[in-house]
């Protein structure tokens, strides 16, 4: 079954673009990023910029990143997939990432959620050395690593979230 990632979410003031590789059932389901309830994504960011956005509607959670230059998308546009895991992805389509950075004139840094959009995102942005490229652990609860260890290794993002 062909999947595709949903729009981008950034603006004029993103300073942190985070790409995962490409929504899961639950996410495409409710057309929400990170939708998964075990997905600790949304626990992560929030803890870095010190609010709860699992208890908000999924707009004003967007705002709030919005708000502290931090913009979502995927590393993969499209992809035969059955069920969620990166590892079943089939025939992938690559995301515009470098359009998509090129439109953005703030951005200092690009976060990989997971291995998969490291992967695949560092060989696209390999030749944008004026942004930073940063691997993360996986927020999926494929990877069921602590979510506190995995928000340690998270922390590194905290230098490009803050006020716009």
């Amino acid at each position: 079954m062909t999947k595709r990632a949903f729009a981008p979410v950034v603006d004029d003031s993103t300073r942190l673009l985070i790409l995962g590789s490409l929504p899961g059932d639950a996410s495409l389901k409710a057309a929400q990023y990170y939708a998964h309830p075990q997905n600790a994504f949304w626990r992560l960011i929030g803890g870095l910029i010190g609010r709860d956005l699992s208890a908000l509607p999924y707009p004003d959670r967007l705002n709030a990143l919005k708000g502290v230059g931090v913009g979502l998308w995927d590393v993969i546009a499209s992809a035969d997939r059955a069920g969620s895991l990166d590892a079943a992805i089939r025939s992938p389509e690559a995301a515009d990432l470098v359009g998509l950075v090129e439109s953005l004139p703030g951005l200092q840094a690009v976060a990989f959620n997971g291995s998969t959009a490291s992967k695949l995102g560092r060989r696209i942005l390999a030749a944008r050395h004026e942004i930073t490229l940063i691997d993360l652990p996986s927020s999926s609860p494929a990877h069921a690593r602590p979510v506190a260890e995995k928000a340690g290794q998270w922390a590194v993002l905290k230098p490009f979230v803050g006020l716009a």
